[in-house]
């Protein structure tokens, strides 16, 4: 008996050690077709070849169920192949016993999408999320249990928490029972916890849970911060690292403080202190080995690049869209192979009559911070209803095309030269000097130097790759540089727009507008014609394109002037405490009306409020439906969730004496403002989204 309770030890630790031939084992790499999916120490091995695949968040408990295919196929148009989601406890089990698996939460359908859309999926399976969530996705009677018995300790191993998160993962897996990528379906992976500070084997105990209820994966993973108490075991858990342009958590009330900026510079480090990537030493990133040519070693993954970031009520960050590009190319210049990004596409927390589903100052877990109600757009590049945020969408999607062209080489090249601002991979040069809000009129780039290809050499170039058509290489000017590439020692000045010859190579330049409008789908390189963007469905090719209605106008009443401005508190953590559903007695209240005649499907119909003050929120026959912190930007509505409902719009005006951060733009406008407060309504505009089909010739 104890030679086969020896045996079997041996046979569970090997699933998660690394083997010789340099590659990590985890759980089954091959799928039932023979697809295999590998980590070695550069990267993902998909088929033997080595990849550099682009991961982007979306949470489907935020989106309709409705749109979650349309949503994955942008997704997939701005150049994401990995898809990763947050499962959130308290959106599923809020009373304990009581599952919700339909609807918005029929994770299983969610599932089964990314597979027929062929995009591979990494589940965040908790019990802790974070994601802005009330309690960070902690369900409430798990609070309550907390509270009742000292010994049950939350996030902790602990025997009645630990047990409770065996009936979570078991349920959850029985959600995706052969959906793996072992049974031929998209998961490849799974992370476990998120953001702890536990000691390992809290981690550990997790891991072993998941792996008993039957989620063999090619790959387990953890976030790379902040610090555990107590060393890890090298090759359980992939750590992913992650950097922000800026952040709403932060507790000052100033541009940029603390060490934000870091994100625009390259570096030989993983960490960042503006999340607490401080886990490992360096000795740490590797399995000891007395032979270094030998060490194996965790590869640079991240899963949390921020473009984007939330607004709170104390810190109202308004994101430009010029922040993503910099930070990718960042991450690649200093050795990444795997961007990944937190959020790609917003949403909307779904509605809960007993508290709000954000994080909030006032609950008992996950505290920080006032988030909105409702609204998660995250100034996303796909934003809470599937609108497009365009620099950080088109931006994004160059560099993630280079990715797919190239990216088997460049995961191969190691970092050769790195300072601040420039780094070089091999044949790759990777440039930053753009800081937000510290240095605005910085640029951002990618090109070629010393390129061996088609039997020529590109010397260097003053255009950044794009895309490799049919012996055809496209490139994007990069603006303010004259359009030059060097073959073989002769220098080549470029029309923008026109293919031409370069040596033995042709090449064509796109001009940044041109590109904006180019996707490279199933080998060809299409151009959208109405200034939308293409992305494929089952047998055509759609571009969706999103204008205001020529034939539906909204009509706005005013039927309440605002009350004096309230007195803005500090709540539990020192910071400015959001409002309270009294403190909107006080607002400026319109009524929301429009003709919908003729109208059967209101799903492509949105409202866009252009509005001035401290906080908006839309109800619908009394209940909440939307809300927004002012932060200059505009506040969007599924006109879905209003049809047939008497809609009223609540505005709450703004003191100028508010401890709340704004950026310099808005502080200028809440200055310009009459009195001691300011306060408007500009525009309440319907909005359509329209897609044009064509066939696959285009």
């Amino acid at each position: 008996m104890k030679k086969k309770i020896t045996f079997l030890l041996m046979f569970v630790l090997s699933l998660s050690m690394v083997s010789a031939q340099g590659t990590f084992r985890f759980g089954t790499s091959a799928t039932p077709e023979g697809k295999t999916l590998l980590v070695d120490s550069k990267g993902l091995i998909l088929d033997g070849k080595h990849i550099i695949p682009v991961m982007g968040e979306i949470h489907y408990s935020r989106v309709p169920e409705s749109e979650w295919r349309r949503e994955i196929r942008k997704m997939k148009a701005g150049g994401i192949n990995i898809i990763s989601t947050y499962i959130f406890w308290i959106h599923h089990e809020p009373e304990e016993g009581k599952w919700n698996w339909s609807g918005n939460h029929n994770l299983r359908r969610f599932v089964r999408i990314c597979a027929e859309e062929n995009v591979m999926l990494v589940l965040r399976l908790g019990p802790f999320c974070h994601g802005e969530v009330y309690q960070g996705g902690i369900p409430s009677w798990v609070h309550e249990k907390a509270g009742q018995n000292p010994k049950y300790k939350i996030r902790a191993r602990t025997p009645g928490f630990l047990e409770d998160c065996t009936e979570l993962y078991n349920t959850i897996f029985a959600q995706v029972n052969g959906l793996l990528w072992k049974d031929g379906g998209p998961v490849v992976g799974v992370q476990i916890e998120n953001e702890s500070r536990g000691p390992w084997d809290y981690l550990e105990a997790l891991k072993n849970i998941a792996v008993k209820a039957g989620f063999d994966v090619p790959f387990y993973t953890r976030t790379g911060w902040p610090a555990l108490r107590g060393k890890e075991i090298f090759g359980q858990l992939l750590p992913l690292y992650g950097d922000y342009a800026d952040g709403f958590w932060d507790r000052k009330l100033e541009d940029m403080p603390g060490s934000y900026a870091d994100a625009f510079i390259m570096r030989d480090k993983r960490m960042s202190s503006a999340i607490a990537t401080e886990t490992f030493s360096k000795e740490e990133l590797s399995e000891d080995s007395p032979s270094l040519s030998s060490k194996l070693s965790y590869p640079y993954f991240t899963c949390e690049l921020g473009g984007g970031m939330m607004p709170a009520y104390h810190r109202r960050i308004n994101i430009n869209g010029r922040e993503l590009k910099p930070l990718v190319i960042c991450k690649l210049g200093s050795g990444s192979n795997l961007p990944g990004y937190y959020m790609y596409h917003g949403g909307t927390n779904p509605y809960n009559p007993l508290h709000t589903m954000g994080e909030t100052q006032a609950s008992p877990g996950t505290n920080h911070n006032d988030l909105p109600h409702m609204t998660y757009d995250f100034q996303a590049p796909l934003g809470e209803v599937g609108q497009v945020f365009e620099t950080p969408f088109h931006e994004g999607r160059f560099i993630h095309q280079i990715l797919t062209d190239w990216g088997s080489e460049l995961l191969q090249m190691n970092v050769d030269s790195l300072s601040r601002h420039y780094a070089r991979r091999g044949a790759f040069e990777f440039y930053n000097d753009y800081v937000r809000i510290k240095n605005e009129s910085g640029t951002s780039h990618v090109t070629f130097k010393d390129y061996r290809t088609e039997g020529a050499t590109i010397d260097w170039t003053t255009v950044e790759p794009f895309c490799k058509v049919d012996g055809l290489i496209y490139f994007i000017e990069i603006r303010g540089k004259k359009p030059q590439i060097s073959v073989d020692g002769k220098v080549y000045t470029c029309k923008l727009n026109k293919q031409q010859k370069a040596g033995k190579l042709n090449v064509c330049v796109l001009s940044y507008e041109k590109a904006k409008t180019a996707y490279k789908i199933d080998g060809k390189l299409l151009y959208a014609k109405n200034g939308g963007i293409l992305y494929k469905s089952d047998s055509c090719i759609v571009e969706e394109v999103w204008t205001k209605s020529p034939v539906i106008a909204a009509t706005v009443t005013e039927v309440k002037k605002a009350d004096a401005p309230r007195v803005v508190p500090m709540g539990r953590q020192a910071v400015a405490a959001q409002p309270v559903e009294e403190d909107f007695a006080k607002a400026a209240v319109y009524t929301i009306n429009y003709d919908t005649s003729g109208i059967n499907n209101y799903d492509n119909l949105f409202l866009r409020i252009n509005y001035r003050g401290d906080v908006a929120r839309v109800y619908a026959d009394g209940r909440l439906v939307a809300d927004n912190f002012w932060n200059g930007k505009e506040m969007w509505v599924r006109m879905a969730d209003l049809v047939g409902k008497k809609v009223e719009l609540k505005i709450l005006p703004l003191r100028k004496d508010a401890t709340v951060y704004f950026q310099k733009e808005q502080k200028a406008m809440i200055e310009a403002a009459k009195g001691d407060y300011m306060l408007g309504l500009d525009s309440v505009e319907v909005i359509e989204r329209h897609t044009l089909e064509f066939n696959d010739t285009f």
